[in-house]
């Protein structure tokens, strides 16, 4: 229960970023600016965190996320953290490196995860191109 309490924290807490992003950001003078610049940099932290810690959450609490290495030791909270914050920045980023496996849920976690990173470039453009045409 405990999981699934803290997952949804994170979900609504990622959530809740990417509309502030949306809905709070002003374009000024038309062109990339350090405060958009702060504030992706921001969302981006928030995102991957985020996940890593549902990733971390779930593991530590039994629910297989990460395909099991050779050693069979009892997972620590350090460890997993670290783990799940590595993976999610990996999926966020698309990068893709493929040392980490997700199976069971992480797999579906880690398609909404990637949506999530492809799309927030390609929506922050389409929100300055339109915000550029409105000022016309």
């Amino acid at each position: 229960m405990i999981t699934i309490v803290i997952a949804l924290i994170c979900f609504l807490l990622i959530a809740g970023s990417i509309r502030q992003l949306f809905t709070s950001l002003e374009i000024e003078h038309h062109m990339f600016s350090f405060h958009i610049f702060l504030t992706l940099a921001m969302l981006y932290t928030i995102v991957m965190i985020g996940f890593g810690l549902i990733y971390a959450v779930l593991s530590v609490q039994g629910v297989e996320v990460f395909m099991r290495t050779v050693h069979n030791d009892p997972p620590s909270w350090g460890h997993e953290l670290s783990k799940g914050i590595y993976f999610s920045g990996v999926t966020l980023f698309t990068v893709g490196y493929g040392d980490l496996m997700p199976v069971g849920w992480g797999r579906w976690i880690a398609i909404i995860e990637a949506m999530i990173g492809y799309t927030i470039p390609a929506a922050l453009v389409a929100k300055v191109w339109q915000s550029s045409k409105k000022d016309s």
